[in-house]
């Protein structure tokens, strides 16, 4: 009941997080990579010690290019971004890349990988990534108030699917505020694994929420059984408590995981997990801490409950 009766104060916290999450989006943006604007990448990593990133950049700009992005890539290696390029300008930019700051001698190097992409497939491809998460989430608000059909007492089926859409929204906007910040001190850039990772964080959360929702369905019907009139405030309370071990334990065990893929992991997937580790506390915050508390004001607001669990005229 502790999480029920001080809803306001998680309310609050939540509040601030979001509001935190979206001024990050807005001041530092979410920079797409080529998979959603075109373009060219080229990852190299060199054999002995590699030249510095103010070099190599030095070099690549001189072939006008236009706008680029170097960065490093683990401790031998590089990874470049820039317009969609051409077979001839891609063997200048190996030539560039492989040309020794202060010295006639090469840097030995090796091409990692070389991928090209059109502007028009690269907006194709963010339009379908924005309609999968839109798509996702309706899916499964209405599946949610499908499953409740028969719960319309005190709460309707909609209420918990409204709820749910809210849940996912701030699953959604947390991480990806979160990567707003990791891309602006690291260079990083949305691709498609970030897109995967929202769609898996947004499966992992409504999977925790429906399993505190689904216990709150199971203490009203057999309230109705029983013919007990409970406040529907400890109807939550006690559903919530009653998930919480297993909440946190299932959570607990994913997050050990994802850390582990975070230290141990390669270069490729890190900024996957981190993105998945954030998104997972999220999600597991909003579940216990924000979808069932939700539930009654939402009932007393939508669905007119008092304290006696009763429907008022």
């Amino acid at each position: 009941m502790y999480i029920v009766t001080h809803r306001t104060l998680f309310f609050t916290i939540t509040g601030i997080l979001l509001a935190i999450a979206l001024g990050a989006i807005a001041v530092f943006g979410l920079p797409r990579s080529i998979d959603f604007t075109g373009g060219s990448l080229v990852e190299v990593s060199y054999t002995n010690t590699r030249p510095t990133i103010d070099a190599l950049t030095q070099n690549v700009k001189q072939l006008a290019l236009g706008e680029i992005s170097l960065r490093e890539s683990g401790v031998n290696g590089a990874i470049l971004r820039t317009r969609t390029l051409t077979p001839a300008e891609h063997e200048k930019v190996l030539t560039a890349l492989g040309s020794q700051s202060g010295t006639t001698t090469p840097a030995a190097f090796t091409e990692l990988r070389f991928n090209s992409i059109g502007p028009s497939l690269g907006t194709e491809l963010a339009k379908k990534a924005v309609y999968a998460l839109a798509a996702v989430i309706l899916a499964i608000m209405f599946y949610i108030a499908w499953a409740f059909r028969r719960v319309s007492k005190p709460v309707s089926s909609w209420t918990y699917g409204l709820i749910v859409v809210v849940i996912l929204f701030h699953d959604v906007i947390i991480p990806a505020g979160f990567y707003a910040i990791l891309c602006h001190f690291t260079g990083s850039q949305v691709d498609s694994l970030f897109v995967v990772a929202l769609l898996a964080i947004l499966g992992y959360s409504v999977n925790d929420t429906i399993v505190i929702f689904d216990r709150v369905r199971e203490h009203l019907h057999n309230n109705e059984h029983a013919k007990l009139v409970e406040p529907f405030e400890l109807t939550v309370g006690k559903s919530v408590t009653e998930t919480l071990g297993r909440s946190i334990n299932t959570s607990l065990t994913v997050v050990l995981a994802l850390a582990a893929l975070v230290l141990f992991g390669s270069k490729e997937t890190v900024d996957f997990a981190l993105v998945l580790l954030v998104g997972v506390i999220a999600g597991t915050y909003s579940s216990i801490l924000l979808a069932a508390p939700l539930l009654v004001p939402l009932a007393k607001r939508l669905d007119r409950v008092d304290v006696g669990g009763k429907k008022r005229k």
